[in-house]
């Protein structure tokens, strides 16, 4: 039902004619302010088709469909499987990231055909309670959701195959590189995600300070690669050094040897097994490395001398770079060599502050500062990346009981992003979206308003002529349009 507002002048003669779906409010400016309903639909997320589009283009979710297995009989299905992974994807990119919110997105016509379904208004649905509502209600998509954890004969006959799954954003990242690509930085990191329940695989992470799963995150610049749950009672090497291997594997099948590799992540990465793995993959790493006595020995006279020039030059802060040569004495380290250490030996406001990476990259090739300050401390934008899942996209919303299907939901997430990702580097390059948020494409291009009107032949959709940025708009639609010949 559209609320529609008029206004009618102060000079009118006679009442105005109000029903029980007509109110007045006079005090708000000099003419009435006539509110009206009638049966005109608006949708909010005129913005879909922009997704939608991008998505048949690049034919993301017809894969990724492809990983499910789907044991419903043929003759009894009303919503195929890729017309409800649309739904649940698209509605987390939209900002709808609960099941609740598909009671109401379920009679939206635009939503349906951006989902894929021909019947937009929901007039062929065979029971009489579903007709009017085109799409999946919360049920049906939940059902799907909880079919991760073991097909039910009775109500679950959906599950993902969570090797295809993995693959398939592996994949997907490898083939959106260009041919000419010489270099690849991948970086790994790990987040907190807080649970309230009995969820299985619970356990309390005292860093944190409450209980959570820790997922695993690999990310290219912007582009999704993994994102793995994982529990947090342990730090999961082996599985680790696992998806580094499928990765590696997948790159060297379409470049070869000749394409360098570089892994990057922080300190609780550096551990003998991933950097024999890099050793042994002739593949180039760069790890922060915890302080201890040794290094801190080692790295002493550096440090001196910055607290020299701090007080000789009397500035906010100073800082100076050492090379290193170190390994650990530690079970583990006695087949590797010793590795190249940077030490960030620097003075501010709070302190001495020594800060070390761990690297197989020689000082030939780049000098300490520049390894430091360019390189690792780059990766830091990786946890930009993850916030955006986490605030924009609510990878966090890991919910269910079980661990199965609360990965699928870290899955959809991971897949919201991509799409968005995917928009913002082919639709909107060249713009001051380019390198915008998920919410502030959301805001911006998403949720717009506008009028559906549906006939035999057309869904036809009116955005307002007052909509701010309407010519960006008319340039992702003519930049889609192209992408299509």
């Amino acid at each position: 039902m559209l609320l529609k507002v008029t206004t009618t002048t102060s000079s009118t003669r006679g009442k105005t004619e109000c029903t029980q779906d007509c109110f007045e409010f006079p005090d708000l400016i000099s003419r009435k302010v006539v509110v009206e309903a009638d049966d005109q639909f608006v949708t909010g997320n005129a913005g879909g088709v922009l997704l939608a589009q991008l998505d048949r283009n690049q034919k993301i979710i017809e894969r990724f469909a492809d990983c499910f297995v789907d044991l419903r009989r043929p003759y009894l299905i009303e919503h195929s499987l890729e017309v409800m992974l649309r739904q649940r994807v698209y509605g987390i990119a939209l900002g709808y990231e609960d099941l609740n919110d598909h009671e109401r997105l379920r009679l939206d016509p635009l939503l349906a055909a951006c989902c894929g379904r021909n019947d937009v208004e929901g007039k062929y649905r065979h029971a009489p309670e579903d007709q009017g509502k085109p799409l999946a209600g919360k049920s049906t998509l939940n059902r799907m959701e909880l079919s991760a954890e073991a097909l039910d004969i009775k109500y679950k006959k959906i599950a993902p195959k969570a090797g295809w799954i993995e693959n398939f954003f592996i994949e997907n990242f490898v083939q959106s590189l260009s041919k000419r690509t010489k270099r690849v930085v991948l970086d790994l990191d790990t987040t907190d995600d807080q649970i309230h329940g009995k969820q299985e695989g619970r356990f309390f992470h005292g860093y944190y300070d409450h209980y959570c799963f820790c997922p695993l995150y690999i990310f290219c610049g912007a582009m999704p690669v993994v994102s793995k749950l994982r529990t947090a009672e342990s730090e999961h090497v082996e599985d680790t050094v696992e998806l580094m291997d499928k990765v590696v594997k997948a790159l060297r099948v379409r470049f070869g040897r000749q394409l360098k590799i570089l892994w990057r992540a922080d300190s609780g990465f550096a551990r003998v097994e991933l950097i024999r793995f890099c050793r042994e993959q002739e593949v180039d790493f760069l790890f922060g490395f915890s302080s201890n006595k040794v290094l801190k020995r080692l790295a002493r006279g550096t440090m001196r001398t910055v607290e020299s020039m701090k007080r000789y030059n009397e500035s906010d802060a100073e800082k100076l770079y050492k090379e290193l040569r170190y390994k650990p004495k530690t079970d583990g380290w006695e087949e590797e060599p010793k590795y190249r250490v940077v030490a960030k030996c620097e003075v501010n406001e709070r302190g001495p502050n020594t800060r070390f990476v761990m690297t197989n990259l020689s000082d030939t090739r780049i000098e300490a500062r520049e390894l430091y300050e360019d390189f690792y401390c780059a990766r830091g934008d990786m946890e930009n990346k993850i916030k955006q899942q986490k605030l924009d996209l609510k990878s966090d919303r890991t919910s269910t009981h079980w661990m199965a299907s609360n990965q699928l939901r870290l899955w959809f997430s991971t897949l919201a992003y991509l799409l968005v990702h995917r928009l913002r580097e082919l639709i909107f390059a060249g713009t001051q979206w380019a390198r915008a948020t998920c919410s502030r494409i959301r805001l911006d291009f998403f949720r717009v308003a506008a009028t559906v009107t549906t006939s035999c032949r057309r869904v036809v959709v009116r955005i307002s002529a007052s909509y701010p940025y309407k010519e960006t708009w008319d340039a992702a639609l003519g930049r889609l349009t192209r992408l299509l010949i």
